[in-house]
């Protein structure tokens, strides 16, 4: 029970705890000090202006009558329900008139107020010898049920009067205040326990259901995700955040290990051709002719290697969201139109008719180079697939607005890609269909187009034209554009 009860509070959340209920403790503590020494002075200060309130009414009896009005004044006061106390003694402190029977020694030997409460005893509460006992010079206090304060003074002929009032009340005031606070003070207590136990030792669970989580995770469990309660609070907030991490990783190393793969398959063909072009160009004596052509080759082909990968870093930099490529407001209309006029010649030359049709301005936060990459690729393939495959073979680019998309649609009217399943692999890395093993390529422009719309935060649709292939980039549409 010990060591659990350690191990507990090694937890920021049960530390938390103690030292809320220890603050809530210290602060219940000062405040039933301060309150019941605050309510003590006030009931103390209202009892001695009470006092002079008297003192002053029987100095005016003393003034008017000396004192036989001054002894029938205090008579007729002492005999009132709920009176002060009230004393005349002669020099030496004996007591001749008022409703106390005794009271403490040494109390009517100083003028003024009592230094502190001293106890006494009224008329028919004690014996008469207890009294003349505790009123001799040295005699030990009464051992009294009533405490009180009062204020003594002397009268010219030198008798002594006495005016006080009784504590009882302010003391049971104080009690009072005290019991209330104390049991203000539990209940602070056990309202921290129960919020530590209902809601300390829950939120330490889910810690624990995260840790335990995390661990799982970190031992190489990437499907693994954080507990998600649906409470909505900064727990599940949390969780949430960190398992859309834990996706976007997992998504990342899955692409790293397709990546890897396709590397390791796709482009062992080229170097397996550039090892044999070489090893035929140095396999017997050959014409400077010959080597110059083997060497060509081997350039083209290594070109052509090098234009892969940096294909394939430039998808894994857009794919993973982080491009050095600077982002303004891009037209594209005008980045269709480049790309048709650029590659007008080429399909003139196969024997397509490219076509643009855009009518306006279509703005979009972009990078033009980006665009015009993935409309390149994309307008490349659409003529390569699309010659000779029909008749009046063409290629049409056209951009439109619908709501708050800009759709950007390369259409053609060649083979295509009939089955849809086949579509949505089109657009993966290094995926080549049987019906273009025949043209050359990667197989990486596609996929390299879907990454930069990705970027844009938009994406990449593949669709039937009926005959041919339609290939739509929808970008989001900047308010105030086109």
């Amino acid at each position: 029970m010990l060591a659990r009860l350690t191990a507990m509070m090694r937890t920021t959340a049960a530390r938390l705890s103690a030292l809320y209920l220890l603050l809530f403790a210290v602060c219940a503590v000062v405040l039933v000090f301060y309150m019941t020494s605050l309510s003590a002075r006030m009931l103390t200060g209202q009892t001695m202006e009470t006092i002079n309130e008297e003192v002053q009414g029987l100095g005016l009896a003393y003034q008017r009558g000396g004192l036989p009005l001054l002894v029938r004044t205090i008579e007729r006061r002492a005999r009132q329900p709920g009176a002060n106390l009230y004393l005349i003694a002669d020099p030496n402190g004996r007591i001749l008139s008022g409703n106390v029977e005794s009271l403490d020694a040494g109390v009517l030997e100083i003028d003024g107020w009592t230094e502190r409460p001293f106890a006494y005893q009224r008329f028919g509460e004690g014996s008469g010898e207890r009294n003349r006992a505790a009123l001799e010079p040295g005699a030990r206090p009464l051992d009294a049920r009533h405490n009180a304060i009062a204020v003594v003074l002397r009268l010219p002929n030198q008798m002594i009067m006495l005016v006080g009032r009784d504590l009882g009340e302010p003391e049971r005031f104080k009690v009072v205040v005290q019991r209330a606070l104390m049991f203000a003070l539990g209940m602070m207590c056990l309202g921290a326990l129960l919020i530590w136990f209902f809601v300390g030792r829950r939120a330490l669970k889910r810690i624990d259901s995260v840790s335990e989580a995390s661990a799982r995770i970190m031992e190489g469990d990437l499907t693994r995700r954080l507990p998600v309660t649906g409470a909505g609070d900064e727990f599940d907030r949390l969780s949430e955040n960190l398992n859309a991490m834990l996706g976007r990783i997992g998504t990342l190393n899955e692409g790293l290990r397709q990546v890897s793969d396709n590397i390791a398959h796709d482009l062992k063909t080229p170097l397996t051709r550039l090892r044999n072009r070489a090893e035929a160009a140095l396999a017997g004596k050959r014409k400077p002719v010959e080597y110059r052509e083997a060497l060509e080759a081997t350039i083209a082909e290594s070109d052509q290697l090098i234009r892969t990968f940096n294909a394939i870093l430039m998808i894994s930099r857009l794919e993973a969201g982080y491009s050095a490529e600077s982002v303004t407001k891009v037209d594209l209309a005008d980045a269709v139109r480049d790309v048709v006029e650029l590659y007008e010649p080429a399909a003139e030359d196969v024997g397509v008719a490219l076509e643009a049709s855009v009518d306006g301005s279509f703005v979009v936060d972009g990078n033009r180079e980006l665009i015009g990459q993935a409309l390149s690729n994309v307008v490349d393939n659409a003529i390569k697939y699309s010659a000779g495959a029909s008749e009046n073979p063409r290629v049409i680019v056209s951009l439109e607005k619908t709501g708050n998309e800009i759709r950007l649609q390369i259409s053609d009217n060649g083979p295509g890609i009939p089955d849809e399943a086949d579509r949505q692999r089109a657009t993966e890395r290094f995926v080549r269909l049987e019906e273009s093993r025949s043209q050359p390529g990667s197989g990486l422009g596609l996929s390299l187009a879907k990454a930069i719309v990705r970027f844009h935060g938009g994406q990449l649709d593949l669709s039937a034209n009926d005959p041919g292939l339609s290939v739509t980039m929808v970008f989001p549409d900047m308010k105030g554009g086109g």
